[in-house]
């Protein structure tokens, strides 16, 4: 649909079934800020904390594969093949390429936890509405600008840098703030029994 020169943006999706907004490709904030879900997995334990997201890479998925587990997630996104592992600091993974690690995660108490990979993508001023989660998300910028709001302020984070993220409930919007279109790839453990984003606003 095209409105007086500009793109309009419809989405109407179930709010429990949402990625930042959405588990799949989808336009939200009406600014082309596009959410995809690349994997997940319910788990019914945590390790003891602290718990920190380790990222490696690997040659191929089927090695990703054969060395996750049961706290990693091995996608491919982007032209290369992650392994993304929840867990004590300093681990490693064999037969990976260790690329960052992220934490200490918020801390996360629920019946059960769902882990989930996000990757977010979107051009200079492209944002999701404001919501919460029922749990942590933390974030590894590929390129671009990451912005962050919330009730606590404004927070950035720029090309290979990260950002553990806030604990459960807290409402925020995410953006792109750079100059270049933003690529991020966001990891959750949040509580599996409730809706995984729900619409917020600020106070």
């Amino acid at each position: 649909m095209v409105l007086a020169g500009r793109r309009a943006v419809i989405v109407a999706l179930p709010l429990s079934g949402m990625g930042f907004l959405s588990p799949s490709r989808t336009a939200v904030a009406n600014q082309d800020f596009v959410v995809t879900k690349v994997a997940e997995k319910r788990v019914r334990h945590l390790p003891p904390g602290p718990l920190y997201w380790r990222i490696e890479t690997y040659p191929s998925l089927a090695e990703a594969k054969a060395a996750a587990g049961e706290m990693s997630l091995p996608v491919e996104v982007w032209g290369k093949i992650w392994l993304f592992t929840l867990g004590a600091a300093g681990g490693t993974t064999q037969g990976g390429h260790w690329v960052t690690e992220i934490g200490p995660t918020p801390v996360v108490s629920a019946p059960e936890y769902l882990l989930r990979i996000n990757c977010g993508s979107g051009p200079p001023g492209a944002k999701t509405a404001v919501h919460t989660h029922p749990g942590a998300e933390t974030f590894y910028v590929i390129s671009g600008r990451l912005g962050q709001k919330t009730p606590h302020g404004l927070q950035y984070v720029e090309t290979g840098g990260s950002m553990p993220g806030h604990g459960p409930g807290l409402p925020m919007e995410v953006f792109s703030s750079g100059a270049t279109d933003l690529k991020v790839l966001v990891m959750f453990v949040v509580d599996a029994t409730k809706p995984f984003s729900s619409p917020a606003q600020f106070d």
